[in-house]
C-alpha cells in the first residue's frame, strides 16, 4: 500500500500571477452569476496547477467555502462506477460482453425479451435499449418497496426491465438504468455492495469517496441549491439512493483531483492499475460516449468529459489527453446562470 500511494504524490505547482488572476477571475465570475460556492482545478498527471475554493457553503449565510467542501459530483460517478467495471473486467470476474441475465437470471422472465441480450458494455456505454429515467420521474415510487437499499435498486431495476424498450436514433442515449443496471452487476460479479466496493476504491487511491447530499452528515459541508436557487435541507432522496452507480458520489475537490489525476496518468501509460490501451478505451473506445467518458476531437487532439447535475450541484471535468492537462469545476448550484459561469471559465482556463 506504501508504495501504491507514493505512485499518487502529485507535485503542486502554482504560477503566481497567473493563478491570482484566474482566481479573481472566478471570484468575479462567482459573484455576477450569482453561484454561492464555486471550486475548480487545473491539473496534469503529476502536479496542481491551479486549485480555488470561494464563496460560502449556503446562500445568504456567512459559512465561508473550504478546501475540504464536498459536493455531489452527480453523473460524474459514471466515470468511476466505469473504473471499476475496467477492473473487474482486468481481473477476470467478469467480461464486457456478460448478459445482465447470466448474472440475474431470476429476473429474466419477467422481463421485457428486448433486454435479455444486454451485456456489461452496452449498459456502460449508453448502448442498451433501457429508457433514461431521473429522479423528477413520478414512477415508480417508494410504496411496495423494500426498506433496504440495496433491494430498493434492485427492485427498481426489475420495474425499469418491465418497461418498453427504447429506439436510440444515434445508436447510444442516456440511461441511468443503464448504470444502476451495471452496478448490480459489478456487485453479483465481486460479491461486494457498491458502497463497499467504493470504500475499497477509495482506501486504494487514498480517496474519502461520501454518498448523497453532504450536509446530511455535517451542515456546515455544503447546502446544494436547486434551479431557482432554493437551499436543499439535509433529506434522504430514495430516488438518487436508486442512482447510486449513476449518480450519487460527493467527494472534496483535492480527492476528486487524484482520481482525474489517474485518468491522465493512465492515458499516458503510467498507471499501475490498467494499462494505456484500456484507459484509451474507456475513454475513447466507442463514438462519441465510449465508457463512462463522452469526447470528441478537437485541433488534432482528444478531449474527454462528463458532467454531473443531480438537482441542486453541479459538475463537469475535461481532459485533454495530449496536452496532459484537466479541468475540474464543482458548484453547489444547479442553474442556468452556473452553467453560464462554468463555460466563463472553462474558456478562461483553457485560454480558448
Amino acid at each position: 500500500m506504501k508504495s501504491f500511494l507514493l505512485f499518487f504524490i502529485c507535485i503542486v505547482v502554482f504560477h503566481p500571477a497567473q493563478s491570482r488572476n484566474n482566481t479573481r477571475f472566478a471570484d468575479s465570475i462567482r459573484v455576477a452569476y450569482n453561484v454561492p460556492e464555486l471550486a475548480y482545478a487545473v491539473i496534469s498527471s503529476d502536479s496542481i496547477m491551479e486549485m480555488h475554493v470561494s464563496g460560502v457553503t449556503k446562500i445568504n449565510t456567512s459559512r465561508a467555502a473550504g478546501i475540504t467542501d464536498r459536493f455531489r459530483i452527480g453523473s460524474n460517478t459514471k466515470t468511476i462506477t466505469a473504473f471499476i467495471a475496467a477492473e473487474l473486467v482486468k481481473q477476470g470476474k467478469i467480461k464486457w460482453t456478460t448478459k445482465f441475465f447470466d448474472l440475474y437470471p431470476e429476473l429474466k422472465n419477467v422481463s421485457k425479451k428486448e433486454y435479455y441480450n444486454t451485456t456489461l458494455l452496452q449498459l456502460l456505454s449508453f448502448r442498451s435499449s433501457l429508457m433514461s429515467w431521473t429522479y423528477t420521474n413520478d414512477a415508480p415510487t417508494l410504496i411496495n418497496l423494500a426498506d433496504n437499499e440495496e433491494q430498493q435498486r434492485y427492485q427498481f431495476i426489475q420495474w425499469a426491465l418491465q418497461q418498453p424498450p427504447i429506439k436510440r436514433d444515434k445508436g447510444f442515449g442516456f440511461s441511468n438504468p443503464g448504470y444502476v443496471a451495471a452496478g448490480l452487476m459489478l456487485e453479483r460479479a465481486s460479491g461486494k455492495g457498491y458502497k463497499q466496493i467504493i470504500a475499497e476504491l477509495g482506501k486504494k487511491l487514498d480517496i474519502d469517496f461520501g454518498f448523497s447530499a453532504p450536509n446530511m452528515l455535517d451542515t456546515l459541508q455544503p447546502w446544494g441549491h436547486n434551479a431557482h436557487l432554493e437551499p436543499e435541507a439535509p433529506a434522504d432522496n430514495y430516488k438518487l439512493n436508486w442512482l447510486l452507480p449513476a449518480g450519487n458520489i460527493n467527494v472534496t475537490l483535492p480527492d476528486y483531483a487524484k482520481f482525474i489525476q489517474l485518468q491522465l496518468k493512465g492515458l499516458r501509460g503510467q498507471s499501475i492499475l490498467l494499462s494505456k490501451k484500456e484507459f484509451e478505451y474507456l475513454h475513447f473506445g466507442l463514438p462519441e460516449f465510449a465508457v463512462g467518458w463522452f469526447w470528441r476531437e478537437e485541433d488534432g487532439h482528444k478531449l474527454s468529459y462528463h458532467t454531473g447535475n443531480p438537482g441542486t450541484f453541479l459538475s463537469q471535468v475535461f481532459i485533454d489527453r495530449d496536452k496532459n492537462r484537466a479541468y475540474i469545476l464543482f458548484a453547489n448550484a444547479q442553474t442556468d446562470k452556473t452553467s453560464e459561469a462554468f463555460e466563463i471559465l472553462l474558456s478562461r482556463l483553457t485560454g480558448s
